[in-house]
């Protein structure tokens, strides 16, 4: 979806003098041309309740990840005001790497602001045994700068590796040069990042995906290593319980 529209089949609302749609969460996008599977941020099927997106033209995967998104910030705060203006009452993005505009974002509209799956590294850290580490795929490691550790209130030396060098995802989130998507492929670049990461680290007891576009393999993964996994599905849930809590009378 390209504009700040509803999703269709969302119910129209009316609340505080303003027409909503069903919604409280707010996606700001990408723009890209990948497949949109179920599980991706993207594919409305993902998500157990309606969400409102908004693309934003130029934000390309390798500019955002690649090129440290810049210049494109009023352009991102743009997305998310376009988005609370609809109804969205909290707003998420479609790229982990945005974390580095986390407060800027949120403090232009006003509403919760989750702008990455890296923003759940020291919460799910502080629930592990003593001695246990969350481990970090993401889309790029050498794109994930000091910036983006500490925005997203991350320990310099939490264990972090990449899918730069698998055979599929990279090739078809970052660069581009691959424009279908074959998902067992796919699947075992996360398998094969996952197993690295944990050979690499033994005192990872949980594993947070960066990417927005991982959580079509995460419970595959975790399947894999036994370990709790995380994304920005369960990060958006976690903002809708709170926007929408489940009424027991």
């Amino acid at each position: 979806m390209n504009d700040a529209s509803p999703a269709p089949g969302l119910a129209r609302i009316a609340r505080g003098g303003k027409t909503v749609y069903g919604a409280s969460l707010g996606v700001i996008m990408l723009e890209t041309r990948f497949p949109r599977i179920p599980g991706d941020i993207g594919n409305g099927e993902s998500w157990p309740f309606p969400v409102l997106f908004r693309t934003v033209p130029g934000a390309t995967a390798r500019r955002v990840v690649l090129e440290g998104a810049h210049g494109l910030l009023p352009d991102f705060i743009a997305a998310a005001q376009d988005l609370v203006a609809l109804g969205a009452d909290a707003i998420t993005t479609s790229c982990g790497f945005l974390v580095v505009f986390q407060k800027e974002i949120a403090a232009a509209v006003g509403v919760p602001v989750a702008t990455s799956a890296l923003l759940q590294v020291p919460w799910v850290e502080a629930l592990l045994p003593s001695g246990r580490r969350v481990g970090v795929i993401t889309a790029s490691r050498p794109s994930l700068s000091s910036a983006h550790f500490a925005a997203a209130g991350m320990a310099a030396d939490t264990p972090v590796i990449g899918i730069e060098g698998g055979r599929e995802l990279y090739r078809v989130l970052v660069t581009g040069e691959k424009p279908d998507l074959d998902a067992a492929a796919a699947e075992q670049d996360i398998l094969d990042a996952g197993r690295a990461l944990v050979a690499a680290h033994p005192e990872v007891g949980a594993i947070v995906l960066e990417c927005t576009n991982m959580p079509p393999y995460a419970a595959a993964l975790q399947d894999a290593l036994g370990l709790p996994v995380h994304d920005v599905l369960s990060l958006g849930r976690w903002l809708q319980a709170g926007l929408r809590p489940r009424r027991f009378a």
